[in-house]
C-alpha cells in the first residue's frame, strides 16, 4: 500500500505535474485499490474540510500585511536602521542583512518574501561593499529563512493547523533558535570579511542613527503587537493577522505614503494568487492525511522506521532526517502536512513537548527552503536576481553546516525552544 501510494506520487511528479495532483490522486488510487466500498465522497468531504479551520484565516492575513509591507518602504527603513549601528563594524554589511531579515521575517513570516524585500536592495549594497555575488545571495536566502523562525510564522501556523497546538506558544518558541541561527550568521559573517578583507565602512554619525532609529520605530512595532498581544492573550493569531494588515495599512498608505490607495487592489490580487495556491495545498493535504491514517500508513511506516518503542531522542533525529530531505524537494507547507500526521502521535508517546516538536519541524522546513536541489528560496532568488541555479547555489554550504548544527543543538536541548516557559509568567 506504501509503495503504491509513493510511487503514484513520484511519478507524477516527475511527470511536473503540481503538487496538489499528487496528493489527491495518490491516495484516490489507494482507496479505489484497498477499500473499494468506501464513499468516494468521503474524500471529497475532507477536501472541504481542509480549509474550514478558523486558524487558517490567519494566512492570508499575514500574506496581505506582508505584501504591503514588501511593496512599501519598510524593508529599507529598517536596513537603513539596523545598517546605522553595525554598518562599520567587520563584516558589517553581511550583518546588517541578517538582522534586517530576522526583522522582517517578525513582520512577514514568510522566507519568499523576506527574499524580494530585503535581498533586493542589500544585494545591492553587498556588492559594492567589496562581497562576491554568489556569497552575497547565499546570505540573503539562508538569512531569510530565519522569517519561519520568528513569529509570525506561516509554517508555524500550519503546523498548529495540523497538530492541534497553540500557535501563540509555537510563535513564542521560535524567537531564540531564530536569534541562534543570527548570532551564527553574524560570526561567520565576521570571520568571511576578515578571510577576504572586505574593506570597513564609515561609521555612522549619532545624529543619523537617531534619525534611522526614529524612521524605523513604527515598523519594529509590528512584532511587539503581534506577538504582545497574542501572548497576553489580547487577541488570538486569526485576530492578530488582521490587526497586522490594518498596521501594514495605515504604515504604507497612510503615514509613509509610500503605497497609493489605488494601488492596494494589486497588492490583493497578488496576496489572492498566493493564497489560493496555499489553500489548494492544504485542502489536498487534508484530503491526503485522512486516507492515509484510514489506512493505517502512519503506525505501518514508523513501525518500520522507528521501531515499537523508541526513544525522544532517535524519534527527533528521525523528524530532522525525513523533515530536511522532503523540504529539499518539495514545499516545505506540503512537507508540514503531510508528514506531522505521520510523525506526530509517535513523537508525543516518546515524550517529545509538542511545542519543541514544532520549532524542530520548523526549523527542518526553514533548512530545506535553502538547499539543493528545490529548496523554494534558490529558485525565488535566481528569479529575482536573475542568476543561473549553480550561482545561486556555490557558497551555500557554510550556511547549511551551520544551520545543521543548529538543528542538532535544538533536539538535544529543547530547553532552547522551551525557554518562554522559563522567562514569561
Amino acid at each position: 500500500m506504501v509503495a503504491l501510494l509513493m510511487s503514484i506520487m513520484v511519478v507524477l511528479l516527475l511527470l511536473n505535474f503540481p503538487m496538489m495532483i499528487p496528493l489527491i490522486v495518490g491516495p484516490l488510487v489507494v482507496l479505489w485499490f484497498f477499500f473499494p466500498n468506501l464513499d468516494p465522497m468521503l474524500m471529497m468531504q475532507q477536501l472541504q474540510t481542509g480549509i474550514e479551520s478558523y486558524v487558517l484565516l490567519a494566512v492570508p492575513l499575514f500574506i496581505l500585511a506582508a505584501d504591503i509591507m514588501t511593496t512599501g518602504k519598510t524593508s529599507n527603513r529598517l536596513l537603513d536602521f539596523v545598517g546605522a549601528f553595525v554598518g562599520h563594524l567587520r563584516g558589517g554589511y553581511a550583518i546588517t542583512t541578517a538582522a534586517t531579515c530576522t526583522l522582517f521575517g517578525a513582520i512577514s513570516g514568510s522566507t519568499q518574501a523576506t527574499v524580494v524585500a530585503v535581498g533586493k536592495p542589500m544585494r545591492e549594497r553587498l556588492l559594492k561593499a567589496g562581497y562576491k555575488d554568489s556569497s552575497a545571495i547565499a546570505l540573503i536566502i539562508n538569512s531569510s529563512d530565519i522569517a519561519l523562525l520568528i513569529p509570525p510564522s506561516i509554517g508555524m501556523i500550519m503546523y498548529a493547523l495540523v497538530s492541534n497546538t497553540s500557535v501563540g506558544d509555537l510563535f513564542m518558541a521560535g524567537i531564540l533558535p531564530g536569534i541562534i541561527v543570527f548570532f551564527a550568521f553574524a560570526t561567520f559573517s565576521i570571520l568571511y570579511a576578515k578571510k577576504e578583507n572586505i574593506p570597513l565602512a564609515d561609521k555612522v554619525p549619532w545624529k543619523e542613527r537617531f534619525r534611522t532609529t526614529g524612521k524605523a520605530l513604527l515598523p519594529l512595532g509590528f512584532p511587539i503587537i503581534v506577538v504582545g498581544g497574542i501572548y497576553a492573550g489580547i487577541f488570538s493569531a486569526t485576530e492578530a493577522a488582521g490587526i497586522s494588515v490594518l498596521y501594514a495599512f495605515i504604515l504604507e498608505v497612510i503615514v509613509y505614503r509610500s503605497i497609493k490607495l489605488n494601488e492596494i487592489p494589486r497588492v490583493a490580487l497578488s496576496t489572492g494568487l498566493v493564497t489560493s495556491a496555499v489553500f489548494v495545498l492544504v485542502s489536498a493535504g487534508q484530503a491526503f492525511t485522512w486516507v492515509i491514517s484510514f489506512a493505517r500508513i502512519p503506525q505501518t511506516v514508523t513501525e518500520a522506521v522507528l521501531g515499537p518503542d523508541p526513544s525522544a531522542i532517535f524519534v527527533l533525529f528521525m523528524v530532522t532526517i525525513f523533515f530536511f530531505v522532503g523540504c529539499m524537494f518539495v514545499d516545505p507547507i506540503v512537507v508540514i502536512l503531510v508528514l506531522t500526521p505521520i510523525f506526530y502521535p509517535v513523537a508525543i508517546n516518546a515524550g517529545v513537548d509538542p511545542v519543541h516538536l514544532g520549532v524542530i519541524i520548523t526549523f527542518q522546513a526553514a533548512l530545506g527552503s535553502a538547499t539543493p536541489p528545490f529548496g523554494v528560496d534558490i529558485f525565488t532568488a535566481s528569479a529575482v536576481f536573475e542568476k543561473s541555479y549553480l550561482d545561486v547555489i556555490r557558497s551555500t554550504p557554510p550556511y547549511i553546516v551551520m544551520l545543521v548544527g543548529v538543528a542538532i543543538l535544538l533536539i538535544f536541548v529543547p530547553e532552547i525552544s522551551l525557554a518562554y516557559r522559563y522567562i514569561l509568567p
